[in-house]
């Protein structure tokens, strides 16, 4: 049973977090930061509710990118948003698991092993769509992945500073994995 209050600060956090990455979203032009994302939950919130917040944080970028930003309606383009959908929650799942797998107690250690192991999961799971639907040589072009992989971590960086300046301000911690 959930401490009175987690639920609340669960959902808090869902929904800051996806706001957050609603804001990149928009700025980037379609590049939600789902390994980020990913690595701040395994962290710092339940399996539950870091699944949620990927679900969530995927279900607002693809409203932003059809209603603000004019993404095509066709099947392609449809097939590509089940694939990031994936891909999301697989880089959720892989955060936790290499945090489970291995003990750190340093908070950028675990931070950079969740994020190594959601990112890799992320693009791994992004090829398999890629080797179906096509687009191979964009979603693994070497010079587009460094890109990708040093975007998302500076992302992962600012969103936790947010996740720091928020608790030092008073938001609530949401649950974390060991009280799940």
């Amino acid at each position: 049973m959930a401490a009175p209050g987690t639920n609340g600060a669960s959902a808090l956090w869902v929904g800051l977090l996806t706001g957050a990455s609603s804001v990149t979203t928009l700025a980037l032009g379609c590049a939600t930061p789902f390994p980020s994302l990913a690595a701040l939950a395994a962290v710092h919130m339940r399996r539950r509710d870091g699944l949620a917040l990927m679900v969530l944080a995927w279900t607002v970028s693809q409203l932003v990118g059809f209603l603000l930003l004019g993404y095509p309606r066709d099947g392609s383009t449809l097939a590509w948003g089940v694939g990031l959908g994936t891909a999301a929650v697989g880089s959720a799942l892989a955060s936790y698991a290499a945090l489970r797998a291995l003990a750190y107690r340093s908070v950028a250690a675990r931070l950079s092993l969740a994020y190594a192991a959601g990112f890799t999961a992320f693009k791994g799971i992004i090829l398999g769509w890629a080797l179906v639907l096509g687009g191979l040589h964009t979603a693994m072009a070497p010079d587009l992945l460094v890109e990708q992989f040093v975007r998302n971590a500076a992302i992962l960086i600012g969103l936790y500073g947010l996740y720091r300046l928020l608790i030092a301000v008073g938001v609530p911690a949401p649950p974390q994995a060991a009280t799940a």
